[in-house]
């Protein structure tokens, strides 16, 4: 069997999302639907939004999977059943499930699905591999608590036809495949059926019983208390080792991040990929790209070896977001040299820009004509979702992005 190019499979929390993943570049994107997903905390999609987001897709060549990945408990069965019956001509091309009963109802309402297995599942092995195969499924999407030779090993043991998926970006979970009862514990939402409230990110103290009000800090060291507080995947520069393991599709993080976020990461690691097969070596300009959306400080995860303090930041659990996303924008008039932009974060005339699109690189310019949806001259455009007209350097199309720099680096 001739070995087909990796896919780039993208996050897509809303229909915006979607549609902006498959600009950018990714073969195939997921979603959850308004129940029953792993992301409850995403806008998700209501039926008459995935059967647009589906048919926007399929119109580009990307393929469509839906999360119904949950963990039922004995109240969700029926209504499961319900919600499949309903979706069911909509034309997704695979659906990823964790919990056996879920491949059970699914393959009762759609017998000819195609499923593909969960990475809460936990597959960390190939007998386990197997087992599913038997099963029906069609790909695995691999625990990420697995090393590139455990997935190559698993690869030589499964049939040629099954398919490997694991993430290569994104949030890390700090409990085993995410199988965590803490948020259930704190807050009551259960991280098993989509409601996560993340308290692995908190900041924790030792308080004793008798002293209430005197907070003493929970070190493992000298850095800090963010005990649990894990750095995200960044898989860019390894993309060749990710094919000589055997993976069939690089999964992005990030259902409930922005745009902005999809945009950018999406079109670097197409780039990266498409580079590898091109023969090209990897452009490090790359890892700046992705530097540029809201993240952690990165780590390679389990891939190369067991992760160490080093790959936890005991200092804080906020995010580092070095630039804002200013607007994006709507269209583009090439004789007068102005895009309409929808407003984001704030701009003002004398702002340095960048602005990026789809398979181009970015430019940097300043703002400095910037006009009102009435054509008037504006020194700043400070509403959300303000229209603006501004002159841009070079040309700037539809779904192009503007970000800018910000002076405070780290946020919450």
């Amino acid at each position: 069997m001739e070995k087909k190019k990796m896919e780039l499979l993208a996050p897509a929390g809303d229909l915006e999302k979607l549609k902006t993943a498959v600009i950018y570049g990714a073969d195939a994107v997921y979603f959850g639907g308004e129940a029953f997903s792993l992301r409850a905390g995403a806008d998700n999609f209501s039926q008459e939004e995935m059967r647009e987001g589906i048919r926007f897709a399929h119109d580009h060549g990307v393929k469509c999977y839906m999360t119904i990945n949950i963990f039922p408990h004995n109240e969700d069965v029926l209504p499961i059943q319900e919600y499949l019956l309903r979706i069911r001509n909509l034309g997704v091309d695979a659906f990823l499930v964790s919990d056996p009963g879920m491949f059970d109802i699914l393959k009762e309402v759609m017998a000819d699905a195609e499923v593909h297995l969960s990475t809460q599942a936990n597959m960390t092995n190939w007998r386990t591999g197997l087992f599913w195969a038997r099963m029906g499924v069609k790909r695995m999407v691999l625990a990420r608590e697995l090393t590139l030779t455990e997935i190559s090993e698993i690869r030589q043991h499964l049939p040629e036809d099954i398919e490997l998926e694991a993430f290569v970006h994104g949030a890390m979970c700090i409990s085993y495949s995410g199988r965590c009862l803490l948020s259930n514990f704190m807050t009551g939402r259960d991280s098993n059926r989509g409601m996560c409230a993340h308290p692995c990110r908190w900041k924790y103290a030792l308080m004793e019983e008798k002293r209430p009000g005197e907070y003493y800090p929970v070190e493992e060291d000298d850095r800090g208390t963010y005990i649990m507080n894990s750095g995200d995947l960044c898989m860019i520069e390894h993309i060749a080792d990710m094919d000589r393991a055997g993976i069939s599709s690089l999964k992005i993080e990030g259902r409930m991040k922005s745009v902005f976020y999809v945009a950018t990461t999406v079109g670097a690691y197409r780039k990266a990929i498409d580079d590898y097969y091109d023969g090209r070596p990897f452009d490090r300009s790359l890892l700046e790209e992705v530097s540029k959306v809201s993240h952690r400080k990165f780590t390679t995860g389990f891939f190369y070896n067991k992760p160490s303090g080093e790959d936890q930041d005991y200092l804080t659990s906020d995010y580092v977001r070095e630039y804002a996303f200013a607007g994006k924008v709507l269209s583009y008039d090439e004789n007068s040299g102005m895009a309409t932009v929808e407003q984001r974060n704030k701009m003002v005339i004398g702002d340095e820009i960048e602005v990026f699109g789809p398979g181009a690189p970015f430019f940097k310019q300043k703002i400095e004509v910037m006009l009102d949806e009435n054509g008037e001259p504006i020194s700043s455009a400070p509403h959300a979702q303000q229209i603006v007209k501004i002159k841009m350097d070079q040309p700037a199309g539809e779904n192009y992005l503007i970000r800018k720099k910000k002076t405070d680096k780290v946020m919450k």
